[in-house]
């Protein structure tokens, strides 16, 4: 009788501890289970960190490579001082293009554009760009004169850089690698407070550009890529 009893008690008493096992059990399992999820999460992201850190470094690597390449076509002309390369963008003072307030070509601008047509040339058809000439000047005002013509300083860089986009196209650049666009007292590279300054803000530059990829809307026989502004006269 008293046997009967006891095991009655220890029945009882497992029933009442099996829930306890049970829900235990569970918290372990979500434990484990966001735990999992967690570890899933830090995963990915380090994967995504990996990746965007080795396209940077081939981003990288590219951009050297590219600047080695364009250094090397320049080559002569930069040891000379005659052009400086600053970020992947050429620079040619404006006093060794023009004189001042002219939009006409001195003898050695003529000469150093013609002396930089051959390596540009080769370096944009290896690379499939297109050469993009810009015109700054800066920012003091243009005093209108009887053989004054141009109305700004925008006007007077558009002229400028159509002028070298010009001479690039008759000394052999494919009409199709090069393109002109005027900038104006925009984009200094120094400060106008003084003459110095002012005459380095007077200058072209020509930066190598990836050419855009065609459409199907434009699909058509490639016409010359001469960009000309609207102020620009003929």
């Amino acid at each position: 009788m008293s046997s009967s009893v006891d095991d009655t008690a220890i029945d009882d008493g497992l029933g009442e501890t099996a829930p306890v096992w049970a829900v235990f059990g569970d918290l372990m399992a979500g434990v484990v289970g966001a735990f999992v999820l967690i570890l899933i999460g830090v995963l990915l992201v380090q994967m995504d960190l990996v990746a965007s850190l080795q396209s940077e470094v081939a981003k990288r690597q590219q951009e050297e490579a590219r600047r080695m390449a364009l250094e090397k076509a320049l080559a002569i002309p930069l040891q000379s001082g005659r052009v400086t390369l600053n970020n992947g963008r050429i620079g040619i003072s404006g006093s060794v293009l023009f004189d001042f307030n002219s939009d006409q070509l001195r003898p050695e601008g003529q000469q150093l554009l013609k002396s930089l047509v051959p390596p540009l040339e080769v370096y944009l058809g290896e690379r499939d760009e297109m050469l993009m000439v810009s015109g700054f000047t800066d920012d003091k005002p243009i005093v209108k004169g009887p053989s004054q013509r141009f109305d700004d300083n925008l006007e007077l860089s558009a002229q400028r850089a159509l002028t070298v986009t010009r001479t690039l196209v008759k000394e052999g650049m494919p009409r199709q690698r090069v393109f002109s666009a005027a900038f104006g007292a925009e984009q200094p590279v120094a400060s106008n407070a003084d003459e110095k300054g002012r005459a380095l803000n007077r200058r072209v530059e020509m930066a190598p550009v990836p050419r855009a990829a065609p459409t199907a809307s434009t699909a058509a026989p490639e016409q010359p890529a001469q960009a000309t502004p609207a102020t620009a006269k003929p």
